[in-house]
C-alpha cells in the first residue's frame, strides 16, 4: 500500500492510497483506526469496522451500493480499505436527483440506509462512477442499536420497496442471525451481537412495510452539513 495523501475534508483521518492487486494497482481510501475521533454515541475504534460491515451487507443483498471494502493492515495500522470510485464531486445526491435515470438506485440506497441505520448520509456520500453506476461511501456511523437515521434522501417517501428488494431483505434478516451462516461469520468480528440482531429486525421491518417512510421532521432526520 502506497499513501498518496490525506483527504483533507474528511472528519476522520482518511487517505488516498494505491494498492497492488493481481490485476495491477488500484486507488483506494484507507481509514485507519489510529485516525478515528472519539464520538459520544459510537464506541471508539469501531468506525472502520462499520465501513467493512456496510460493504458486507450490500454485497450479501446483491445491491452493489458500497464499493469493495476490506479490513487490513497498512502504514498507520489496521483500517478499512475501500476501492476509490472515480467521480465528479459536483455530481452529488442533489444533482443526481434531477436525473430520473438514477431514481431507482437512489430509492435502493434509501432502503439500504434504513437497514444499516445510517446516521450520516450526506449528499456528497452519493457518488456516480464513469459508467453511470451509483455508489455510497462513508458508512462509519452505521448499525447503532438505537434509531439514528440521518439522511438527505427523503424525496422517495411513500414509494414502494420493490418486491425483489423485499425478498433480498428477508433473506438478509434470516441469514444475519442464522447460526454458522457465512454472513454471521463475516459480521461477527465487525459489529456487536446486539447490532447484528437489530440489523436483522430492521431488514425484516423494511421488507414488511413495503414502502419507504416519509421524513419525520421532529426526529433530527438530516445530517449536517447536507453535502
Amino acid at each position: 500500500m502506497t499513501v498518496h495523501g490525506r483527504i483533507v475534508n474528511a472528519s476522520n483521518n482518511a487517505m488516498l492510497v494505491e494498492v497492488g492487486t493481481d490485476d495491477g494497482a488500484v486507488l483506494a481510501v484507507y481509514k485507519p483506526l489510529a485516525g478515528e475521533r472519539p464520538l459520544w454515541d459510537f464506541a471508539y475504534g469501531t468506525l472502520h469496522l462499520r465501513e467493512v460491515a456496510a460493504y458486507e451487507v450490500s454485497n450479501h443483498l446483491g445491491w452493489d451500493l458500497v464499493p469493495e471494502t476490506v479490513l487490513r493492515d497498512g502504514p498507520f495500522g489496521e483500517g478499512s480499505v475501500q476501492r476509490f470510485i472515480d467521480h465528479d464531486p459536483r455530481c452529488h445526491y442533489f444533482a443526481l436527483l434531477d436525473d430520473p435515470r438514477h431514481h431507482e438506485a437512489l430509492r435502493q440506497m434509501a432502503a439500504f440506509d434504513l437497514v444499516v441505520n445510517n446516521a450520516d448520509r450526506k449528499g456528497g456520500h452519493v457518488l456516480r462512477s464513469p459508467d453511470q453506476r451509483i455508489f455510497g461511501c462513508d458508512h462509519g456511523l452505521t448499525f447503532h442499536v438505537e434509531p439514528k437515521l440521518r439522511t438527505v434522501i427523503w424525496e422517495f417517501g411513500g414509494t414502494p420497496v420493490d418486491r425483489a428488494w423485499q425478498d433480498d431483505l428477508r433473506r438478509l434478516s434470516a441469514d444475519a442471525v442464522a447460526p454458522g451462516s457465512g454472513l454471521t461469520r463475516r459480521l461477527a468480528p465487525l459489529i456487536a451481537p446486539n447490532e447484528i440482531e437489530m440489523l436483522a429486525r430492521r431488514a425484516a421491518a423494511v421488507a414488511s412495510a413495503g414502502v419507504l417512510p416519509d421524513v419525520a421532521e421532529d426526529e433530527r432526520p438530516y445530517p449536517w452539513p447536507p453535502i
